[in-house]
Formats: C-alpha cells, structure tokens, sequence
C-alpha cells in the first residue's frame, strides 16, 4: 500500500483512507461482524487510516469502529474523528461541548488521544467561532495529550481555505470535490500545500452516485448533475466499463491529495477497492467521460449559512 506524507505532521497515510460512516449504517443496514472483520482485513492489507465522526449513525459508527479496533495494535493505525456535529441539524461547536466531545469519542474508540481532530463542516456555523472558540479548544486539547493534530471539514472549500488564513491548521477534509464529476479541488491543491496544510480527499464516488447502486434517498445532488450520471452509466455499460472502479483511480491518481477516504463495511467492498487502486485509470474513458459531463462538470449543492458557500 502506497503512502503519502499529510502535510508537516509527519504522519504517512495509507492513499486508501477508510471511511467508516457506513459503519453507522448511514447507506443502509450493516452485519457488525462483518464490518468489524473488514476492519481488520483492511488492517491486514495496509490501510492506516480511519475516519469515523459521532454524528455518523449518530455515535453508532464510532461504536462499532472502536470494538473493531480494540484488538489491532495502536501502532498500525491513523484515527480521525470530529467535533461540532451531531446530526442533521446538531452544531454546536462551544469549548464545553468540543471537551465532551472528545471524552466521548476517546471512550467510544477505546484510545487515549485522537490522531486527527476536525471540526465538522464547519460551513454551518460563524467561522468566528470556529477561529475564536473552536480551534482554541481544540490546541488545548492538544497541549492535555488528548488530540495530535487539528482540521477542519466542508463541501464548500472556500470556508476552509479562509479558516487557513487565519488560524493554525495541520489539515483540511473535503468531500466530493476531486472525482470524476467535480475536481474543484484541484484548483486549491497550490493553496494548501504552499502552506504545509495536509489535504484528504473523501467520497471519490460522490456519496454514491457513482456506485453501481446509486444514491442514498437523501442525496442532495441537483436534476443535472443526477442526469449527467445517467449519462455517465450508459457510457459505461456501453463499454463494459466499471464505473465505481475507475472512479476511485482517478480520484487516487492525483498527486498532492494525501489520502482518499471511501465508505465500506465489507470484504467485498474493501478487495474490489484495493483491487481499483492496483492500477491506473484507462484515460480514453476518462476523456469520454468527461466530454460528457460538459457544462454540467463541477456542478454542486448549497451547504451551509449563505456567507459560508
């Protein structure tokens, strides 16, 4: 397994992150065994990095990734979780909230301090607290022992980039903006990595709609982009072309992106996702697929307070 460095933390991260909001059920009923045994296969195979959040299933993602990795020595893993969010509509991002946060998650996962700590989309709320009250909390928490380094996550990336600007941060976490659909964070790579800031990519299949399945009933992609996805799938079938899989290797592909995190919760999830890796993404498909897209590339979905898009 290929790794690469995360800013200046000095931490090497496996380039396959393994995202566990579906261990929380967030796509759909899970078998815990199963996911736990997936846990440790992707151990086994060189994945290192975690990344899980208390409003994923609303603590149960957390749970379930703390009972898996009760038995995997600290060593062999990067563990990333969030402060802030809650659910659909929970924010709270006070110091005394932030502090029973981490306490929470600290005894959820079973460790004595979180690897990566990220304020979660951080697009809801003042970036005034985030920079005032957060991010102070947060180095703190730091100085105790209790977290290692400190990030922040968004859909729209012009909140983190402006939180850079203004505050200390080891790392950002965006979400469906470098896939085949939206490389919109390509164009920030330059940005962040000239200020030593770590960048993790997550959801290359764009929270499901470039899985064979499709996506959750609460997806919020506009009509276009969902029609341009149709397009996309016929192209595929047309072609004999595994969407889900090349989709993953164009969004590992790119230098500058630290790590890419993808949801799983089984076996076969995690071998067909190694197996994608494994090779490079056939660019005449790449090619086609992007002429298709057209005008509707990079299209994307409001989040957050108005000030904050």
């Amino acid at each position: 397994m290929q790794t690469r460095p995360l800013g200046k933390t000095g931490l090497e991260l496996s380039l396959l992150g393994f995202g566990a909001s579906p261990l929380g059920g967030v796509f759909g009923d899970i078998d815990e065994n199963e996911a736990i045994a997936t846990v440790h296969a992707a151990v086994d195979s060189g994945v290192n990095y975690f990344d899980v959040a208390p409003y994923y299933g609303i603590t149960k993602a957390e749970t379930v990734l703390g009972r898996a990795l009760r038995t995997v020595p600290r060593r062999l893993y990067t563990l990333s979780t969030k402060v802030g969010r809650y659910g659909p509509d929970d924010f709270d991002f006070s110091a005394h909230r932030i502090k029973r946060s981490v306490d929470e998650s600290l005894q959820r996962l079973n460790i004595d301090s979180i690897d990566l700590i990220v304020c979660h989309d951080i697009e809801f709320v003042s970036l005034d607290q985030i920079v005032g009250e957060a991010l102070p909390t947060l180095e703190a928490l730091r100085v105790e022992g209790k977290v290692r380094y400190i990030g922040a996550s968004g859909l729209p990336i012009k909140p983190l980039a402006a939180v850079v600007e203004r505050a200390p941060l080891h790392f950002v976490l965006s979400y469906c903006h470098y896939s085949l659909l939206d490389t919109t964070l390509a164009d920030w790579l330059e940005f962040f990595n000239a200020r030593h800031i770590g960048v993790i990519n997550a959801s290359p299949l764009a929270m499901g709609l470039l899985s064979d399945i499709g996506p959750p009933t609460w997806h919020p992609a506009p009509p276009e982009l969902k029609s341009a996805v149709e397009d996309i799938k016929r192209y595929c079938r047309e072609h004999d072309v595994d969407l889900a899989r090349i989709a993953l290797q164009f969004a590992t592909a790119l230098p500058g992106i630290c790590t890419t995190l993808i949801g799983m919760h089984n076996r076969t999830q995690l071998q067909r996702n190694l197996d994608s890796i494994s090779t490079a993404p056939d660019t005449r498909h790449v090619q086609a697929i992007t002429e298709l897209l057209a005008s509707r590339r990079n299209l994307t979905w409001p989040s957050g307070l108005p000030e904050n898009r």
